[in-house]
């Protein structure tokens, strides 16, 4: 970037607080006319220039007719990006123009020099050493530190600087449920974004991701005339090491009274208790507002003076009432509020110390503790220096991931913005402390709160001979004898494998008595709940609905192919079909084995005596499991998650069910995560990747940044498979309700809410943790917004998340479910052990692992699996006996039948479940559950009025080709055709070219999406956003009209995220191409003649050859395949994410053939003889003048290739295990 237009933005910087949504705003002032984008490109903006000097600026090519011999200019609004028209002037002024002005109208250079000072660049002497005389474990237990803090998230953090990455979700009580005291941190839920805007992607798209953190008084954004404007203290990352923190204490001193700082202790005497802390807090409010106006501009709230004696005030309470007292006396922007605290331990912590109001956090116990357990000699090897650089390193890059969850890029951003929800603390202190933050079901207030931080408090100095005693162990992560409460108990597993193993429901129901009665132990909201039971409308067992009916509802959770074993996946999918419920492919693909026969024949192949070997093959089954004649492999509900993973027509074609995976219980916000260890040939082949590399889908579904997109997704597998019902995945949280109705209005068929405490195989613990809400409020919320706003009977409504008994599947029903979701509790029945290693592929049963010698320990039997579900079925039968319901639909809705339980316990008394269990009023019981089809209105599509014309291509494979017109309402052109095509051939479809389609005019979305086989698509004109998504064989070919005179490689003629999760068929454009050009690639092939920002991210497969120009962050994340790049002016390199990329020359034939080691070609072949067969039939099917002059001096122009060579990939192909990413 330029100097003088770096200085501006960084001038700007300390003013405003960017928030990087989904954004194209036009502005005019009656003169001049213009547009912005955001500097991420999560909007379209396509225009075109005429003749005549007429602009149109839309967010889709084609909103107006006009004559492409008319047209002078294609282009697009590029990220970060002005466009704007002077009318006076009568010309375009360009981005590089309008920024260029503005940075030279002001010496904002020599402001900045001026006025910013980095904290770094302060210079200052050492810190004192620490004598705190509060042993370090006092202060550590009064904290509330456990043995569990040290060992499962501080020391990964220090020895690896990652967080620790956890498994099988959570099954502990939230912080309002539990008989222990939780850190108040606890009290607050993460929130994230799901379909009203996009997630970020903090791995692959990190160049927008900052942790800049400005400290000290707001400079007034209007009052750009002020001669002595305020000065700017500037930090790398909020996370304060000791050094830096002792620069802070006494900032005055080494930047000569600059900056004055001024500590407040957010501590105070225990005597006076907890009804002392309000005039704690009023007089902390009032001693910042006398500091700020004597000129204070740092304020430091410290909690360090914690002593027998004296009891910190939770921190994120005390911090938000003087962020808020301050923002009320209008004194806010006068200066920096700075935490030093020892109860911040993890991210989660920081994270809510950051969104009420902090600008900068010292977590001096954490990095105490850490030095302690890095003195010389410690068993890592690693020093206490390293160990807190690790540790601060971790906490920043997890931060990046809180934050990008909810779209937001930068600390700044994020800080005072309350992206959090309350769960369990009463709705008038949230109101007075927390002012916007929402609570729905009340809780503690503050006494209550300040009553378990004194009661922890005093059992911390308890013992007088304290000093060398262990920390609790807590048992948060795992189950220990006098650890925290789990539902998964040791007794509860074994007797449900007993139950399901012998086939007694007796044993069941013991089972089913340890999870459901909660008297004792408080575990879960719908444990606060009861059923109204009249004894006088009981009825006999026998007149309720049958098991083998209410069986058909249930489904198993969304766990892939590749996070638990090939036989574990397969034994579920044959328990479901059996009992005629659905299980879930998860989001990794399927293996084609197992449902090609079935959907080629219209029934099951497997016969009596055949077994898993036998039908997919022993180089894929190493526990053998026998099955019965009829016995489906299929899984019913297919996955599509933002990796897109195997999604291939073929997979698309063989579901009942569709399930698009907007978020998962686990990790809301956040992308499937596969540790490479787990990433085996086959998973390697199933999923398009490399063998050994982990995978980590991107967090947000780069084909859905608003809930426009998500309809037009949602058309697109309707068109993939008109047969399947479209299901979306949400995740409960505040809110989810508006969005489900997004969801019911966009068309989906089906509905799923997902609770915080789901499981997983691999996610990070603050997500499994700290991240979304019990599903009982997202359901609740889901059923009342549906059911006020008249939208209920067009959709079905899954619910999942720990359940795991019959009264859970009635109290879901009654909520609003129709379906419901099992996933922990069949795997248990499976053999699982609640081992917690599933990410480490050390799983000693052999259900999550992907190690051969593990997997053949795997015991688990179809009939096991079915036995649970019709035990389940059996309570629930037992319960509508008792609720006087015959049929499960008179269930649904019925909320009226539930009440909240009178609790002793001080926590629970205090809850207020009214909301949940709110019932509107319907005049039809059908307004309460599904009733009606939604009517998708697939017969409007163009592909339906071409079916009759490609008839003899699709039934009798003979080549057909016609011309057809073509206009940007006509979307998902070619993926019906496919569909057809793929049902009566399978996967191999057509012989190449059997079908040519020539379009002429400009396509809508999705063009080409799914293609299959022998299809081609010729669009003459050009394309919007989504060409060739999920591209499954076909050819896609989008060229230039005759009658447009500008040349391709000048103009825009396909728009953003083209070919995403393409698997195979190639695609050749006579134009530029937009924001993330083949992303997600898997194995297609590719030519454009140039491409936006983010072209080729987290690509695994496949060949793109670009002959133009290319934006930032070229090939993040990528991993396989190969990119060739036109790099005319020299400048790729610095356009290029060379972090997983080597960037090579391309070699002539007769020099990479004498190199001699032929085993690292991509395909087999010579890197000169792919391109120039490519760059040749680009210029055959799309007449490319910029082909064609790249083709008459070949010699010369080779020389100005530059090879993108995935790092993995080139080491996969030495080792000979690349056949998946070729």
């Amino acid at each position: 970037m330029d100097p003088a237009q770096r200085a501006f933005y960084e001038y700007y910087a300390a003013m405003l607080e960017p928030w990087d949504g989904p954004a194209a705003v036009g502005f005019t002032d009656g003169v001049r006319i213009g547009a912005v984008l955001d500097r991420n490109g999560l909007r379209p903006g396509r225009y075109i220039l005429t003749n005549d000097d007429i602009v149109i600026l839309a967010s889709e090519a084609g909103t107006l007719p006009i004559p492409q011999s008319q047209i002078k200019k294609k282009w697009r609004l590029q990220p970060g990006k002005m466009f704007m028209i002077d009318t006076e002037q009568g010309r375009i002024i360009e981005d590089e123009e309008i920024k260029r002005t503005l940075a030279l109208s002001n010496p904002y250079k020599e402001w900045t020099k001026r006025l910013n000072i980095h904290l770094s660049d302060v210079v200052a002497p050492p810190p004192q050493p620490n004598n705190n005389p509060v042993p370090l474990t006092k202060r550590q237990e009064a904290f509330g530190y456990g043995e569990d803090d040290i060992k499962f998230v501080l020391r990964p953090m220090a020895e690896k600087g990652a967080e620790a990455i956890g498994s099988m979700g959570n099954d502990t009580p939230l912080a309002m449920l539990s008989h222990r005291a939780k850190p108040f941190y606890h009290y607050f839920r993460q929130l994230f974004a799901q379909v009203t805007n996009p997630p970020i992607d903090p791995i692959r798209e990190q160049l927008v991701m900052s942790l800049v953190s400005f400290v000290g008084p707001r400079p007034n954004l209007l009052d750009i005339n002020n001669v002595n404007p305020p000065l700017r203290l500037e930090l790398s990352q909020p996370i304060l090491g000791m050094e830096e923190m002792a620069k802070m204490r006494r900032i005055d001193r080494y930047t000569g009274d600059k900056f004055r700082s001024y500590e407040i202790d957010t501590t105070y005497r225990v005597a006076w208790g907890e009804e002392g802390v309000e005039a704690r807090l009023a007089s902390l409010c009032a001693r910042a507002v006398d500091a700020v106006k004597d000129g204070y501009s740092i304020l430091i709230l410290t909690d360090r003076k914690m002593n027998e004696e004296r009891v910190a005030i939770p921190m994120p309470l005390a911090i938000s009432a003087i962020h808020q007292h301050l923002i009320a006396a209008g004194l806010r922007t006068n200066t920096g509020l700075v935490i030093e605290t020892g109860s911040a331990l993890q991210t989660h912590h920081m994270a809510v110390l950051a969104a009420y109001g902090a600008e900068a956090i010292h977590p001096y116990l954490a990095l105490e503790t850490i030095e302690q357990l890095y003195k010389p000699g410690n068993p890592s090897g690693i020093d206490a220096k390293t160990a807190t650089q690790n540790y601060i390193h971790a906490i920043g890059k997890t931060f990046k991931k809180i934050m990008s969850k909810m779209g937001i890029s930068t600390y700044m951003s994020y800080r005072g913005a309350q992206i959090f929800e309350v769960l369990g603390l009463d709705k008038e202190f949230v109101d007075r402390y927390f002012p916007g933050t929402s609570c729905k079901v009340g809780g503690l207030g503050i006494f209550d709160v300040m009553r378990e931080a004194i009661e922890q408090h005093k059992e911390a100095f308890a013992d007088k001979n304290h000093r060398h005693k262990l920390l609790p162990t807590l048992g948060e992560y795992q189950w220990r004898a006098r650890g925290e409460e789990h539902m998964w108990t040791p007794e509860a597993i074994a007797k449900l494998q007993h139950a399901t193993r012998g086939n007694s429901y007796q044993t069941y129901k013991e089972y089913a008595e340890i999870i459901n009665d909660q008297s004792q132990r408080q575990m879960t909201l719908r444990g606060l709940m009861e059923f109204d039971v009249d004894p006088s409308k009981a009825i006999p067992l026998e007149e309720v609905e049958p098991a083998k009916e209410i069986v058909k509802r249930f489904a198993t959770g969304a766990m892939s192919l590749g996070s638990i074993s090939a036989e574990a996946h397969a034994v579920l999918a044959v328990a479901m079909n059996r009992i005629g419920g659905k299980s879930n492919t998860g989001e990794g693909g399927e293996d084609p084995k197992r449902y090609e026969a079935e959907m080629r024949e219209g029934h099951s192949p497997v016969k009596q005596g055949d077994t898993l070997k036998s039908i997919l093959g022993e180089d894929r089954i190493v526990a053998d499991v026998p099955l019965e004649e009829g016995d489906s492999l299929r899984s019913r509900i297919k996955q599509v998650a933002s990796g897109r993973f195997g999604v291939t027509e073929a997979y698309l074609s063989s579901a009942d069910q569709i399930q698009i995976k907007m978020s998962q219980g686990a990790k809301p916000g956040e992308g499937g995560q596969l540790p490479g260890h787990k990433v085996s040939e086959y998973i390697a082949q199933l999923r398009y990747s490399i063998p050994g590399v982990g995978l980590i889908s991107p967090p947000p579904h780069h084909d859905i940044y608003s809930i426009e997109d998500l309809a037009q997704l949602i058309r697109d597998l309707k068109m993939a498979n008109d047969k399947a019902d479209i299901s979306v995945k949400l995740v409960s949280e505040q809110g989810v309700g508006t969005v489900a109705a997004g969801v019911a209005k966009a068309k989906a068929d089906h509905i799923v809410i997902s609770g915080h405490d789901g499981g997983t195989g691999a996610s990070p613990l603050s997500s499994i943790k700290f991240a979304g809400t019990p599903w009982e409020q997202g359901l609740s919320e889901t059923q009342q917004t549906l059911v006020i706003n008249n939208l209920r009977d067009r959709v079905r409504i899954q619910v999942d998340g720990q359940i795991k008994t019959g009264r859970d599947v009635v109290i879901g029903a009654l909520l609003g479910a129709d379906e419901f979701g099992f996933a922990t509790a069949p795997l248990v029945v499976e053999g699982c052990m609640m081992m917690r290693k599933c990410h480490l592929n050390t799983c000693p049963v052999g259900i999550a692992t992907q190690d051969p010698e593990l997997r053949k320990r795997f015991h688990g039997e179809p009939k096991h699996v079915v036995n649970y579900f019709f035990f389940v079925a059996e309570e629930v039968r037992e319960i509508m006996a008792s609720l006087g319901i015959r049929k499960f639909e008179g269930l649904v809705g019925r909320s009226d039948l539930l009440r909240q339980k009178k609790m002793h316990p001080a926590k629970c008394a205090h809850l207020d479940l009214s909301r949940v269990l709110y019932q509107p009023e319907v005049d039809d019981p059908n307004k309460r559950r599904q009733s009606v089809k939604q009517d998708h209105g697939l017969e409007k599509e163009l592909d339906y009025q071409l079916l009759d014309l490609c008839r003899n291509a699709i039934e009798k494979k003979e080549k057909v080709s016609f011309i057809s017109p073509i206009k940007n309402i006509h979307r998902t052109v070619g993926t019906k055709i496919s569909s057809e095509i793929i049902r009566r051939w399978g996967a191999e479809g057509l012989p190449e070219d059997t079908l040519h389609i020539q379009l002429t005019g400009i396509a809508g979305q999705s063009f080409g999406a799914f293609l299959a086989n022998g299809v081609t698509l010729d669009l003459v004109g050009e394309a919007n956003d989504y060409v060739g998504k999920g591209l499954s064989g076909g050819r896609i070919i989008v060229r230039c009209p005759t009658d447009f005179r500008g040349r391709g490689d000048e103009n825009i003629i396909a728009g953003n995220t083209v070919l995403y999760g393409a698997t195979s068929g190639e695609a050749f454009f006579n134009g530029v191409t937009g924001e993330r050009f083949a992303v997600r690639l898997s194995g297609a092939t590719a030519v454009s003649e140039g491409c936006g920002d983010h072209g080729c991210e987290y690509m695994t497969g496949g060949t793109v050859v670009v002959l133009g120009n290319v934006g930032r962050n070229f090939g993040a994340g990528m991993s396989g395949g190969i990119a060739y790049v036109y790099d005319e002016d020299g400048t790729f390199a610095k356009r290029c994410n060379s972090e997983s990329v080597e960037l090579c020359a391309v070699l002539p034939d007769k020099d990479q053939a004498a190199s001699g080691d032929h085993s690292a070609w991509h395909l087999g072949k010579t890197d000169e003889s792919i391109l120039k067969d490519l760059v040749n039939r680009h210029f055959l099917y799309t007449g490319s003048q910029r082909a064609r002059d790249i083709l008459d001096d070949w010699p010369r122009n080779l020389q100005k290739f530059v090879k993108v060579f995935p790092k993995e990939y080139k080491q996969a192909l030495l080792k000979g295990i690349a056949h998946s990413a070729a």
